[in-house]
């Protein structure tokens, strides 16, 4: 009866502590690593390889392997990183399209800011230019959009959106 209670002890500790290895912190501050657990067999390719093992027992714990993963850098604004050339044709007009020209462009336009073609936007409002090329910092159109103040009928931009329009100033504004 005695070796009965320190089986059934033992085998509760070992549960105990196969759970808690499992388990991490909800409360972990967020500058910590974040661990993850993956199989120890992978392809030079980095997909993994199926592999057949036995399972777990009391004795016998599938291998593993802990890989830390490191916080990752926020995106660059610098021209030079970037690779993709954002074109105003293909990228930007379809969204003052879509966007824009229900109220700079159609039968109205407010504040005398015309968006229809690269040539209006370039010329700029009553107020004088929207943007200035190259320099997001100083150009209101990429202001407005980014705070999301316009426009100010229909739904916002999109975070994807916005970002192109930056690359696009941050480029050079170019009519390509």
């Amino acid at each position: 009866m005695k070796v009965l209670n320190v089986k059934v002890l033992i085998a509760i500790l070992i549960i105990g502590i196969l759970s808690a290895c499992g388990s991490q912190p909800a409360d972990a501050p967020a500058s910590q690593p974040t661990v993850r657990v993956v199989p120890a067999i992978s392809s030079p390719l980095g997909t993994e390889t199926p592999v057949n093992l036995p399972a777990p027992t009391d004795s016998a714990i599938a291998p593993t392997e802990i890989v830390q993963s490191q916080p990752t850098e926020a995106p660059t604004t610098d021209p030079a990183s970037q690779t993709a050339t954002v074109s105003f044709a293909n990228d930007i007009l379809p969204i003052l399209q879509s966007r824009c020209v229900n109220c700079h462009g159609g039968n109205r336009t407010e504040e005398g800011l015309v968006l229809k073609t690269y040539a209006d936007l370039m010329a700029g409002s009553d107020n004088g230019p929207v943007l200035t090329a190259g320099d997001t910092e100083n150009s209101f159109m990429v202001e407005l959009v980014a705070s999301q103040e316009m426009p100010k009928k229909g739904p916002k931009l999109t975070p994807p959106q916005i970002q192109l329009i930056i690359d696009w100033v941050t480029q050079g504004a170019l009519d390509n």
